[in-house]
């Protein structure tokens, strides 16, 4: 039986008895986690994350990672990162550490040292193949070395040989990063652990050996020390300080200006999630200006940093109406907390649009359904339906995102008509490069916005969604932030888009500037632009563009006395330039871009996907290194992540009852269209009684 629907907009009605049986038997069925794969054959040779299991023997450590220190300076808008990672071999054999461990994906990673007893090894940049055969030269030469290198920007690896029995090994990892303000508001992420990972067979990194990493079972806490402590100077006062995330201790001083900050103690684990802080300045505005870096010796570069204020939103009732599609993950790595808060956020998200705004909704795990055929408007009728429809359905699987986005890019649209695809995943796969692809080549039909939701949120995929589709990429970590969150994308998306943007430099003369072109600018998001200089620093910048009110003009005067020892501005330039290379080349694919990368990695030292850093101590320490055995430190299961995430290989037995992860699903979006339903009547009654 299928309902009457308006002509404005038709739901299907899953009334008829064959639907009704395949939802009956999708509910019996056995689900399939997020890490389990459905057909056999090739796809078995992928890899996949597993529970740890310590054994009793006290010939070997298996936990040789006892803790990690993070040290991290603020000034103005930059961040220095020290980490330590200090590893003990309490057993009675040699052995090889090794321990894949999370990164910002804005950092600009440039320098390792190695502190082993009273003797210190800094650690050199090399190609990436050169620094494995250094490092297994040096390993199977009886000598302690450590190796970093990058999986993706989020997912490093370090490996350290050759921990005799009794050592104490400290690994230093340096790192810089640009903390850009979002409407007023400075955020600085530590990421702690990195969470298991959907490997699907079409993933590029399908044979990603760092992907079956050991994870703690859940409820198990991280046997490792891990401590954190924050330092902000500013030149004006600060206020609100605030981590949602973990308890901190603030301190104060200098009249405001500088803020000490510390992870409070007996709180439980603080490792298995991700460290998030935010704090305000006493002034309103953002810290616009233009930052100077002046090199000294031979061959010397000089670096600058642009940062301008964006326009003024404008009243709503002036932007056009929109089209929405919500892409929903509801995999086995969502249930729970994941899923409960994408609940909130789906409410505000869908409640907040206007009913000249149209909507749909796309589902996905392992397979995927829209809940419509086609976008409809928010009306009374169309949310019934829709409410109706939504209490009949089901569905499991893994985490199939590439099929979920070609099916919304495939959703047809008047050509009059603005889109937007919202996604809303935790981000638990390894399919980074061809997502980003899919997004850039479909730019035209649509921008896209990244929630990433979860307590170790895979950063890297959704900062690369959102850019590849000129949108923003939003975080929560935690339900209290899914209200703020959602009204930072309501605001965002009603403020004027700032197109036809040009930056011009009057009597400063630059070069090699980040980013080549300027995006559209959006609501509450500075203009960022990076570059080199030469010559005297003077004159301007002026950046130009067209918003909703017509044109658009700033200023920005160099001023020739200001500092000039923003040493950072050099890596962060390098690292933006290396970012958009790689943006390039998964986009265009091959490797055209690797030598420019590799380059860019040697000549700045710099972590890069193609160049590592290693650390060898040159004193012959084992003298029979066949000995040694290899041991993977396992990481916890993020905070609020079910173990539905983790595989115990492809062919592994899972729950034959039907888990909640659906039901949660189904209730994520039931509330999200009540509100639609609620706003619906609302607006009818209005008209009503107009």
């Amino acid at each position: 039986m299928e309902a009457s629907i308006p002509r404005s907009g038709r739901w299907l009605w899953l009334g008829t008895l064959g639907l009704a049986s395949a939802c009956c038997a999708l509910l019996i069925a056995r689900p399939v986690h997020a890490q389990q794969q459905e057909a056999p054959g090739p796809r078995l040779a992928t890899e996949s994350p597993y529970f740890f299991v310590k054994s009793d023997d006290p010939e070997v450590d298996r936990l040789p990672l006892k803790g990690t220190e993070v040290d991290v300076k603020i000034s103005g808008v930059i961040a220095d990162v020290t980490v330590t990672q200090t590893y003990r071999n309490e057993g009675r054999r040699p052995i090889e550490a090794g321990y894949v461990f999370p990164g910002s994906t804005k950092a600009a990673v440039g320098g390792l040292n190695v502190r082993l007893g009273e003797r210190l090894v800094t650690a050199q940049i090399r190609e990436k193949q050169q620094a494995r055969i250094e490092y297994d030269s040096a390993k199977k030469e009886g000598k302690t070395a450590a190796l970093l290198e990058q999986h993706l920007p989020n997912v490093f690896q370090m490996n350290v040989a050759n921990i005799l029995p009794g050592d104490d090994v400290k690994v230093e990892l340096r790192y810089t990063e640009l903390l850009v303000p979002q409407g007023g508001n400075y955020r600085f992420v530590f990421p702690a652990v990195v969470g298991p990972r959907y490997n699907s067979p079409q993933s590029a990194n399908a044979q990603a050996a760092w992907v079956a990493q050991p994870i703690l079972r859940a409820g198990v806490a991280p046997d490792t020390r891990f401590k954190l402590k924050v330092a902000i100077d500013t030149p004006m006062g600060i206020k609100e300080v605030r981590s949602l995330t973990h308890e901190v201790d603030v301190q104060r001083r200098d009249g405001d200006t500088h803020a000490d900050i510390a992870l409070a103690s007996g709180n439980g684990p603080a490792d298995n999630r991700d460290f998030v802080m935010d704090w305000r300045l006493a002034g309103e505005r953002v810290e616009s200006g233009l930052m100077l870096y002046e090199g000294h010796g031979e061959n010397a570069e000089n670096f600058f940093l642009a940062m301008v204020e964006p326009p003024k939103s404008v009243p709503a009732n002036a932007i056009s109406p929109r089209d929405y599609i919500f892409v929903v993950d509801i995999s086995g790595s969502m249930h729970g907390f994941p899923l409960d808060t994408a609940k909130a956020t789906l409410e505000r998200l869908i409640g907040g649009l206007r009913p000249s705004d149209s909507f749909n909704v796309l589902l996905f795990s392992g397979s995927n359904r829209m809940l419509s055929p086609h976008s409809v408007p928010a009306t009374r009728a169309n949310i019934e339906q829709a409410l109706a429809t939504l209490r009949n359905y089901n569905g499991s699987g893994s985490t199939e995102l590439i099929p979920a986005l070609k099916r919304a890019y495939a959703e047809p649209k008047a050509d009059d008509v603005s889109r937007t695809i919202v996604v809303v995943t935790d981000g638990y796969v390894t399919v980074e490069r061809e997502a980003f692809e899919l997004v850039r080549r479909n730019l035209s039909k649509a921008n896209l916005f990244a929630f990433g939701i979860g307590s170790s949120v895979n950063r890297h995929l959704m900062e690369g969604l959102a850019r590849a589709g000129m949108g923003e990429p939003f975080v929560i970590t935690d339900p209290v932030q899914a209200p703020e969150q959602a009204a930072r994308f309501r605001r965002m998306i009603e403020s004027p888009v700032l197109t036809s943007v040009k930056a011009r430099f009057e009597g400063l003369d630059v070069y090699d500037v980040e980013p080549a072109a300027l995006p559209d600018v959006l609501g509450e998001r500075p203009v960022i632009v990076f570059g080199k200089w030469r010559g005297e620093p003077r004159g301007r910048l002026v950046i130009e563009g067209r918003g909703a009110n017509g044109p658009y003009r700033q200023v920005l005067e160099v001023d020739p006395q200001g500092r000039r020892d923003a040493a950072a501005l050099r890596s962060l330039w390098a690292r933006h330039r290396i970012e958009r290379l790689g943006d390039q080349e998964a986009l265009e694919g091959g490797d055209a871009y690797r030598q420019r990368i590799t380059d860019l990695g040697l000549r700045y030292s710099l972590l890069t996907p193609y160049t590592s850093f290693i650390a060898v101590d040159q004193v012959v320490r084992h003298p029979a290194p066949q000995n040694s055995i290899g041991v993977d430190q396992p990481v916890p299961l993020p905070q609020g992540v079910s173990e539905l995430a983790v595989g115990q290989g492809f062919g592994a037995e899972v729950p034959s009852t039907p888990e909640p992860e659906t039901l949660g699903a189904i209730a994520v979006v039931l509330s999200v269209l009540a509100m639609l339903r609620r706003r619906a009547r609302r607006h009818d009654a209005r008209r009503f009684t107009a």
